[in-house]
């Protein structure tokens, strides 16, 4: 697999002291549910106004003329924004997903690929992709990806992928627009196979109106949306025949055991050091030693730390020798800039969320969890419902920005009215993540493996940002190793790490670099 490593942006701008907007930190642009420790996330409140009657009449399908200069080159499209009815074997509606598309107007659909686009949540809808790097329109950050002060505002985006292929943007059922027809059966769409099912056949409708048979077709999912991707290339092969060009996994997360923070599960400790240690590194928090690296000498001791030393001491538990527990608390102190006594007093098992409460406890800050360069003022121990499991700084600052601008360009550049609230985020929990997974953690890499062996033309990006606290990077490079695939396979992999967190495109030289990156992925992809 090819690594590939951006330049890395020095810190910049002064850390944000903003108060969180109150939205939920658990129901973050891409990730909420099964990765979120239970007890630390309450559950968003049920939006009273997801009624059944908007959705059944629903407004027919408009169509708007726009032009986009990318690269110097004027190209012109055709909007389509409105929704695709799902029906039973009776041909009755169970539910309306909402879209969003863009075409490029002259283009011969057998040559043009289309790319089918979705963000993660679960309970997400597609807006930070689309709104981000992929569409025409992009949210206006500063260079460093933070946010502007409000009215926010969208810009022509030069590193839109349109003008390498036609995207297409899926709101799953419950987010954006979609609901199902009867709002008491919403959850039969609230699960992990129920979820691919739907947006599969989505997907087949979909190709099949609009005549994309013969299309270059790919998917692009954004953390639980790589779960979602990688679980739909084996479902489109098996119940459609459709077959993938390529899959890009943004901010991957296919085996959920490296994510969550258990106490019989060791995993996660190792795999988010390095990103821990980055974060601090961007914040001056680490000893003079550390701190006087570059990031990326940084990354790569902390790397041969976590896999070495700490993945032993771990390992051994209460056989831990005194003299070796305290010399790797030490190490940990070191790296991650969190006292040794602090780290004593973990056994070595310093979680996220509480890295996040610790790192700049002295400046009454608290780091964020999507991106770990934003900060935001940490809560007092006395305020309820707050704190690092359901407060993320660098959420709460760019859910405005992202949900102003979404809701003013659908109706004044796309012209598509509805009533409905636009759920950039819900609720869908209890999320079912079936049988299969009922006694394990959930590990959908099987069957991207599967999808690979009877379709070894299909390829896969994978991008990953270093300050990402919520799907590090370390992490997606673990499973990857453990996909198995045959070496014949292997060069289908490409991996590229990027000097932002989840989000790394709201940085805006990273934007650039994985846009050259995407490009020259579907590319390759299909023979150019």
């Amino acid at each position: 697999m090819k690594l590939i490593y951006s330049p890395f942006l020095p810190k910049s701008v002064l850390p944000l002291l903003l108060i969180g907007s109150g939205v939920l930190f658990a129901a973050g642009p891409a990730l909420m549910g099964a990765e979120t420790p239970a007890a630390e996330t309450p559950a968003p409140q049920k939006n009273e106004e997801q009624a059944p009657k908007a959705a059944a009449s629903a407004p027919e399908i408009i169509e708007t003329q726009h032009t986009i200069t990318i690269d110097g080159r004027t190209i012109a499209y055709t909007a389509k924004a409105g929704k695709i009815a799902l029906k039973d074997i009776k041909g009755e509606p169970t539910a309306e997903i909402f879209f969003i598309a863009y075409t490029k107007d002259g283009a011969d659909p057998e040559t043009r690929p289309v790319t089918f686009s979705f963000n993660g949540g679960p309970g997400s809808s597609s807006v930070w992709l689309h709104l981000g790097i992929l569409g025409p329109r992009r949210v206006l950050l500063d260079d460093d990806g933070f946010a502007l002060p409000p009215p926010h505002r969208l810009v022509d985006n030069e590193w839109s992928l349109l003008d390498e292929t036609d995207l297409v943007f899926i709101d799953p059922v419950s987010t954006g627009y979609s609901r199902a027809t009867d709002p008491e059966k919403a959850k039969a769409f609230h699960g992990l196979d129920e979820d691919v099912e739907s947006v599969g056949e989505f997907i087949r409708r979909y190709t099949t109106e609009y005549e994309r048979w013969a299309s270059p077709k790919f998917l692009i999912g954004e953390s639980y949306g790589t779960t979602r991707a990688a679980a739909l290339s084996l479902f489109l092969h098996d119940r459609h025949g459709l077959y993938l060009n390529g899959i890009m996994l943004v901010s991957s997360v296919l085996d959920f055991a490296t994510l969550r923070f258990n106490e019989d599960n060791d995993l996660p400790f190792v795999l988010f050091l390095p990103s821990l240690a980055a974060t601090a590194h961007y914040h001056g928090q680490l000893d003079k030693d550390w701190q006087a690296l570059p990031v990326e000498d940084v990354l790569r001791r902390a790397e041969a730390f976590a896999t070495g030393p700490y993945r032993a001491a771990l390992f051994a538990g209460d056989g831990l020798d005194s003299a070796t527990f305290r010399s790797v608390a030490g190490e940990l102190s070191a790296m991650t800039g969190i006292d040794k006594d602090t780290i004593l007093e973990y056994k070595l098992r310093l979680d996220a969320f509480a890295f996040f409460r610790l790192l700049l406890k002295d400046e009454g800050l608290q780091v964020g969890r999507f991106d770990g360069r934003y900060t935001g003022v940490a809560p007092e121990k006395w305020e309820s419902g707050w704190g690092p499991g359901n407060y993320d700084p660098s959420y709460n600052q760019i859910y405005g920005a992202y949900s102003a601008t979404l809701n003013d360009y659908v109706r004044r550049d796309l012209k598509y009215k509805s009533d409905l609230p636009y759920e950039i985020l819900t609720n869908v929990r209890p999320w079912n993540f079936s049988e299969e997974f009922s006694t394990r953690y959930v590990n959908v890499s099987s069957r991207l493996r599967k999808a690979l062996v009877m379709n070894p033309h299909m390829r896969v990006h994978i991008s990953s940002g270093i300050y990402d606290l919520a799907t590090p990077y370390f992490a997606t490079e673990y499973t990857l190793d453990r996909i198995f695939v045959h070496p014949d396979l292997k060069d289908n992999f490409e991996v590229s790490l990027y000097a932002g967190g989840h989000m790394m495109y709201s940085v805006k030289a990273e934007l650039a670099k994985q846009k050259a990156d995407l490009a020259g992925f579907i590319r390759r992809s299909i023979g150019q």
